[in-house]
C-alpha cells in the first residue's frame, strides 16, 4: 500500500487533451457504461443502489486522497495551508451530495424527490462531467495519482449519468427532467450563499460553481459573458445555460429510449 501511495505521488508528463492518458480514460468510461448499461438496466432496486452507493465510496475515497496531497500545501512557516479555490463544491463535486440521496432514499414515499436527485445525476451532473472529459484543458497536472483520480471522479459522472437515465428510461418524460431543476438550482442558491460568505474568512480564491461575485467566471464562453454584463444577468444566463444543455441531453435519451421502445413492440 505505501508503494502505491508513493506511485501515486509520482511525476508524469503532464497531460494534454486527446494523448494516450485521456484516451485510455475515454475508452474505461465507455467500456464501464457499456457494461452497467447492458448488465444492470433492468436490475432490481437493490442492486441498483448498490451500484450508486459502490461508485460514492470510490469517488469519495480518491476525493479525500485529492483534499490531502493536492489541496493542502506546506507554506515556509512549517504549517499546513488549505488551498481554498479546490473547495469541493463545483457542479463537478455534487455527487458527492446528491449520489447518497439515491442511494439511501427509499422509493415510494419518497418517490418523487429520489426522482429530483436521479434527474439532476442523469442530466446536469452528466452534461459537466462530459464537458471535462471531452476537454480536460486544464484540470491535468504532473501528479500521477490527481490526474487519476480526476479522470475517475469525471468519468464516473458519465457512467452514472448515462446508467441512471438507463435504467429509469421506462419512466422518462418532462417532468423527470423538471424536477432536476430543482436540484440544479438549489445547488446554485448554496453556491452563491457560500461565494457570498466564506471569502469574508478565508485567504485566497474562493468562487463555487464560478458563480462568485468577488470572483470573475473562468469557464469557456461565460468567462467572455461575465465582464460584459450586469452580475444578475451573468446568474440568469448561467442557469438558463446549463439547463438548455441537460435539456437537450434529457431530448436526446427520449428520442432514443421512445425510438428503442416503439422498434421493440414493433418486433414483439
Amino acid at each position: 500500500m505505501y508503494e502505491f501511495l508513493l506511485w501515486l505521488q509520482g511525476k508524469m508528463t503532464t497531460p494534454t487533451n486527446y494523448s494516450w492518458f485521456h484516451i485510455m480514460f475515454l475508452v474505461i468510461t465507455v467500456g464501464v457504461t457499456v457494461l452497467l448499461c447492458l448488465f444492470f438496466k433492468d436490475s432490481d432496486e437493490k442492486t441498483f443502489r448498490r451500484i450508486i452507493l459502490i461508485a460514492w465510496i470510490i469517488i469519495v475515497v480518491f476525493e479525500i486522497y485529492k483534499e490531502v496531497i493536492f489541496s493542502f500545501n506546506y507554506d515556509s512557516e512549517n504549517h499546513w495551508e488549505y488551498q481554498w479555490y479546490s473547495f469541493p463544491f463545483q457542479m463537478c463535486s455534487t455527487p458527492f451530495y446528491v449520489l447518497p440521496f439515491i442511494a439511501f432514499l427509499p422509493r415510494g414515499k419518497f418517490q418523487k424527490v429520489s426522482d429530483a436527485f436521479m434527474s439532476y445525476t442523469s442530466f446536469y451532473a452528466f452534461f459537466a462531467g462530459l464537458c471535462v472529459m471531452l476537454y480536460p484543458n486544464d484540470v491535468f497536472i504532473s501528479t500521477i495519482g490527481i490526474n487519476i483520480q480526476t479522470m475517475i471522479h469525471h468519468g464516473s459522472q458519465v457512467a452514472l449519468g448515462i446508467f441512471v437515465s438507463v435504467w429509469n428510461r421506462k419512466r422518462f418524460g418532462i417532468s423527470y427532467f423538471l424536477k432536476g431543476i430543482i436540484v440544479f438550482v438549489g445547488c446554485i442558491a448554496v453556491a452563491f450563499i457560500l461565494n457570498v460568505t466564506v471569502p469574508n474568512f478565508v485567504e485566497g480564491t474562493f468562487n463555487m460553481f464560478y458563480i462568485g461575485p468577488k470572483y470573475p467566471s473562468t469557464l469557456p464562453v461565460l468567462s467572455m459573458i461575465y465582464p460584459k454584463v450586469p452580475y444578475v444577468v451573468f446568474l440568469a444566463i448561467y442557469i438558463f445555460g446549463f439547463t438548455l444543455a441537460s435539456f437537450i441531453v434529457f431530448g436526446v435519451e427520449y428520442l432514443i429510449f421512445n425510438k428503442g421502445f416503439k422498434r421493440k413492440n414493433a418486433n414483439a
